[in-house]
């Protein structure tokens, strides 16, 4: 059975504000960041619920992501 993330990838989106905070946490320029969390998600293999969010931990980078919404809240590095 695959992931809800990944069964629901065309519903993942974000908000403007949210593409201008995950740009500055990660130092993405000229990205579009839904496709490059959608991206990342694809191939993640440690997703964890806590709550009402999914975490997505992918290489060095924690993606938060609404579970009712699939709104990205925000994404950034993993200090770890």
């Amino acid at each position: 059975m695959e992931h809800p993330l990944v069964t629901n990838l065309d519903k993942i989106h974000t908000t403007e504000l949210g593409m201008e905070r995950i740009r500055k946490n990660l130092s993405l320029d000229n990205v579009d960041v839904v496709t490059w969390c959608k991206q990342k998600i694809k191939t993640a293999t440690d997703m964890t619920r806590r709550g009402k969010n999914w975490y997505v931990r992918i290489d060095d980078v924690i993606v938060t992501i609404h579970a009712n919404s699939f709104t990205i809240i925000t994404a950034h590095r993993d200090r770890r």
